[in-house]
């Protein structure tokens, strides 16, 4: 009987990994391979092995993802690209931005970690198994993840500016108004667990539709999707930045604008459900006066001026309809 084929939740708890892997073909396997048997191995138990891979890959990933953009905003040179060059976050709003995300790490995404995939294997999901699926296979399942959290936190995004929702929760997240890397997850731990579920679902519901999926394509989705919302909140737009090659990509542009008016830009990853939907009206405008006083600009310093005074007429704009929508209760008891 093949590894694949035995059933992971009724072994987990009776077998170590010595004995899960006992009859494996170790010659078979590509180096990438032997080094996941080796973590089971070193690590012994299979669901300890599993969850703490999970956690330490997630941690890894997001803080080691953020350092480029923490040196890149404490080089002036860099500011030319910078989307909103006045706002540059200070030593201070980065060590307090780093303990919200650490809170939230282990109180509310360590527990959802750690359940996470005891729940989809019991659907189905292969974690210990070797060997990975094909390539083809997990580009399809990783493209497939993408649309599907991208929409799902389009309507969860709106949800949390709805009124109760926004004040109560997901104004924590918008403390920023010129985000930067770490500010990716810094949100209320609600926040988190409900757009969290955008990106878990959609594994989850693969493996319940199609009973085949590997952990390891997990990985490579949660990698992805780590790097997408770090750069998103990065606040840089590069000449070389992905939505410059891939107009339908959503890139730092579209979010950082988000923060900056508050409204418009709910999507993550794409653009097209903010097109479909129409709340990318107020974004279009802003960049089209953006073009057009870079034109009308004579010189260096009148440009500088004339973004600034676009920027700040955008983020007071968002401030009315932020206070609009704090409003929300007390206009319904009145």
């Amino acid at each position: 009987m093949s590894l694949n084929a035995t059933s992971a939740s009724s072994i987990f708890h009776k077998h170590s990994a010595q004995e899960l892997y006992a009859s494996t073909d170790f010659s078979s396997l590509n180096w990438v391979e032997r080094q996941w048997v080796n973590w089971y191995l070193l690590i012994g138990d299979p669901v300890i092995a599993t969850g703490l891979a999970s956690f330490l890959l997630h941690e890894i990933v997001y803080f080691g993802r953020c350092v480029p953009w923490i040196i890149v905003d404490a080089i002036p040179y860099f500011r030319r690209w910078k989307l909103q060059p006045a706002k540059i976050p200070t030593v201070k709003d980065q060590w307090e931005c780093t303990k919200g995300v650490l809170f939230s790490h282990f109180t509310v995404q360590l527990p959802l970690i750690w359940l996470f995939h005891p729940i989809a294997e019991g659907l189905g999901m292969s974690t210990w198994q070797v060997p990975f699926p094909a390539w083809k296979d997990v580009a399809l399942q990783v493209a497939f993840f993408f649309v599907y959290e991208d929409m799902f936190h389009f309507f969860a995004h709106q949800f949390l500016h709805w009124g109760p929702m926004y004040k109560h929760i997901h104004k924590i997240h918008h403390k920023y108004s010129a985000p930067f890397g770490l500010a990716a997850e810094y949100a209320h731990p609600a926040e988190v667990f409900i757009l969290g579920a955008g990106t878990i679902t959609g594994p989850i519901l693969y493996v319940l539709c199609t009973g085949n999926f590997h952990i390891f394509a997990m990985y490579i989705w949660i990698v992805l999707r780590l790097f997408q919302a770090i750069d998103a909140h990065s606040g840089y737009d590069f000449p070389w930045s992905l939505q410059h090659i891939l107009p339908f990509w959503a890139g730092a542009d579209h979010h950082d604008f988000h923060h900056m008016a508050f409204v418009n830009n709910f999507s993550t990853s794409f653009r097209w459900c903010d097109y479909i939907m129409g709340t990318d009206d107020k974004y279009h405008d802003y960049v089209k006066r953006v073009k057009a006083a870079k034109k009308a600009a004579k010189s260096p310093e009148e440009l500088k001026a004339l973004e600034q005074r676009l920027a700040s007429e955008a983020e007071a704009e968002g401030l009315r309809a932020e206070a609009e929508v704090e409003a929300y209760g007390k206009q319904k008891k009145q």
